[in-house]
């Protein structure tokens, strides 16, 4: 006897794998207003090669914070979830209990978080108001990620007046400073100025270190770095450019950007 299905009863059971695969959670940041603080924001990572999985300070503010856990995770193929803030979208590192924790610098006023699984079929999302605690608020970032685990690659930006900022000297005189230095795949790294120089600015890139696989022998080096440059923040004169540049080999330091401020 051969049983037939109502079309509806195929149609719900098409989605079990879907549902199934992955589920997302977001602890924080949460959705609502909230009063923006520098107290407890820990955005320097230590550095360990091969590198590690995300340090995250134990005592890092909610407020400058992405965590949360997609369960489920270990069903699906074996990549990164996405992240999106404010419409930059970025590989989001992912453990292997589905556990995962950025230290991430919000601008004041209106913010947007999305988390989308590995597999791309589930999503969480969150809208919220950051009220700055008296800073001033960045009229330039630069924010770097790149798509290969286990690697680091390091921003630097030289300002008008030949100022360097990277992680070995992490804030200028005039302003600029790097905000984020992640050291494993896949970032980011954000160097931002409240007060930028007028003039031109050249961002760098440089493949500092990894290339490494889980058993710490070396892997494919290729990796793909993606700049976005984002200038009045949190406006409504905000602009945003992305751009992807293939990184090669460790060592590798790579003029990938001149541009003009304003």
């Amino acid at each position: 006897m051969t049983v037939r299905l109502h079309p509806i009863a195929l149609f719900l059971a098409s989605l079990l794998p879907l549902s199934a695969s992955a589920e997302v959670q977001l602890d924080t940041p949460r959705a609502g207003w909230r009063q923006g603080s520098d107290e407890g924001a820990h955005f320097i990572q230590e550095v360990n090669y091969p590198a590690s999985s995300v340090n995250v300070a134990a005592d890092q503010a909610e407020t400058a914070r992405i965590r949360g856990l997609i369960k489920g995770v270990a069903k699906v193929a074996e990549k990164p979830a996405r992240l999106v803030v404010n419409g930059i979208s970025m590989p989001l590192k992912v453990q292997e209990d589905g556990r995962f924790d950025r230290p991430f610098v919000f601008p004041s006023g209106s913010n947007n978080v999305e988390v989308r699984s590995p597999d791309g079929q589930q999503t969480r999302r969150v809208q919220f108001y950051n009220q700055g605690s008296g800073e001033t608020p960045a009229k330039l970032r630069v924010a770097l990620s790149w798509d290969s685990d286990n690697t680091d690659l390091d921003l630097h930006l030289v300002t008008p007046d030949g100022g360097h900022v990277w992680y070995g000297e992490r804030s200028l005189a005039n302003g600029a400073a790097q905000d984020v230095d992640v050291t494993t795949g896949y970032g980011p790294e954000m160097i931002a100025s409240p007060t930028p120089l007028k003039g031109q600015y050249l961002v760098y890139v440089n493949y500092f270190g990894g290339g490494y696989g889980d058993d710490g022998n070396a892997a494919v080096a290729l990796t793909t770095a993606q700049i976005t440059l984002i200038t009045e923040e949190g406006t409504p004169n905000e602009k945003q450019e992305s751009f992807l540049v293939p990184m090669r080999a460790p060592g590798e330091l790579t003029l990938v950007k001149r541009f003009s401020y304003p």
